[in-house]
């Protein structure tokens, strides 16, 4: 399955050569080492990273600092910029917590830490779903410099289940709803069962078979979004494609073994910024 966390029992390093200069924001030193032996990563002279990935192995960015984990709470995110579009489904996992997947086909990923706890990140882990040769041009943080206002606009208890529920939001909630704001999810993963191991988010506009824009990249050939089980919170950046057909036709959840207790629309403060 794409969520398994390939976790080996023995690290392999990188071969170390200069590298950009760095400062607070710019990671991509952090990332020398890699969770299994036959992986191989190669710092090179421009700074960026050639990285040999197997199937759901990891090239690994250690964050501690005094050996203890560090607070990224100033941070919004983490994104790898590639320097050729990827082939295999590429995903993000801070801390064994929380991560972001994106299908294939993307020249950059970005894990936004929004609505999860980063107050003690160890490591930072990029994997691959299959066999390949990644070229990494940068990795860097975001520094958290915006303020948002959360508007609930559905709140219940939802439990998915096997597909079998889900809630509309009428299009009436949307309608101060602009390009860049951000649909919150509040959930918990349903881990009742042992032998479910991974969870989905499916959002479709209400009456169709279309899935959001603002998430294309994180969908699973059905339209489905991965979320690992200790998250808590998913969000979609809406693209204006999406805010048209939201104040149009509202939107339908539903999934697989999540359970949902509220969504919020989060949007920039700042009048200025409409």
């Amino acid at each position: 399955m794409l969520l398994a966390f390939a976790l080996a029992s023995v690290l392999g390093s990188c071969e170390v050569k200069p590298t950009q200069e760095e400062d607070s924001n710019n990671v991509i030193s952090k990332f020398n080492s890699t969770w299994n032996i036959h992986e191989k990563c190669l710092f090179n002279e421009d700074g960026s990273i050639t990285y040999d990935a197997i199937p759901w192995g990891g090239l690994v960015g250690t964050f501690k600092k005094n050996n203890m984990p560090v607070d990224l709470t100033g941070y919004e995110s983490i994104t790898f910029d590639f320097a050729e579009p990827t082939t295999v489904p590429t995903q993000v996992v801070v801390a064994n917590r929380f991560k972001t997947w994106a299908k294939e086909g993307i020249t950059s990923l970005t894990c936004n830490f929004d609505g999860q706890d980063v107050t003690s990140v160890d490591e930072i882990v990029l994997q691959t779903g299959d066999s390949n040769t990644l070229k990494i041009r940068h990795a860097y943080l975001t520094p958290n410099t915006s303020t948002w206002t959360s508007v609930p606009i559905w709140q219940g208890n939802c439990a998915f289940g096997q597909w079998e529920n889900g809630f509309v939001i009428k299009p009436e909630k949307f309608e101060q709803a602009y390009e860049g704001d951000k649909l919150e999810f509040v959930f918990k993963a349903d881990t009742t069962d042992p032998s479910v191991t991974y969870w989905l988010f499916k959002t479709i506009y209400s009456g169709t078979d279309s899935t959001l824009k603002g998430n294309d990249f994180e969908l699973n050939k059905f339209g489905c979004a991965y979320v690992a089980p200790d998250a808590t919170i998913y969000r979609i950046v809406l693209t204006g494609e999406d805010v048209a057909n939201l104040r149009e036709k509202g939107i339908f959840v539903n999934g697989y073994h999540l359970i949902v207790s509220q969504c919020n629309l989060l949007s920039k403060s700042e009048p200025e910024d409409y």
